[in-house]
């Protein structure tokens, strides 16, 4: 008997969601998500924990060299930006009349799904 020992993570973030990251080298930063692996618990945000990698020379980059580019943190050193609060902050999921479930604010209940 074999058991399925894989587990499914939760989070909140989203793609294209506007964070801040809270902890770590570049504590204080907001970003924007570009991806969001639930496997590994990681995001990757734009501009935010930048490392150099050397890189060989290739069809898309012909001189090689040393390229700059950002590294996944784990997502539990961002909070999710309110738009209206204009602050990092807590969320919740609120169901709505329809059924349809929302991203709310903890603080001004501001809806941040649109």
């Amino acid at each position: 008997m074999e058991l399925c020992l894989m587990q499914r993570y939760e989070t909140k973030l989203k793609k294209e969601d506007k964070v801040k990251v809270i902890t770590g080298k570049d504590k204080g930063k907001i970003g924007k998500v570009l991806k969001v692996d639930r496997k590994k618990q990681r995001v990757l945000i734009e501009n935010v924990n930048l490392i150099k990698r050397h890189q060989r020379p290739n069809a898309q980059n012909r001189q090689g060299g040393i390229v700059e580019t950002e590294a996944p943190l784990n997502w539990s050193n961002v909070m999710l930006m309110c738009n209206k609060c204009v602050k990092p902050v807590r969320i919740k999921m609120q169901q709505l009349d329809d059924g349809k479930k929302v991203r709310v604010c903890r603080k001004c209940n501001e809806q941040i799904d649109a």
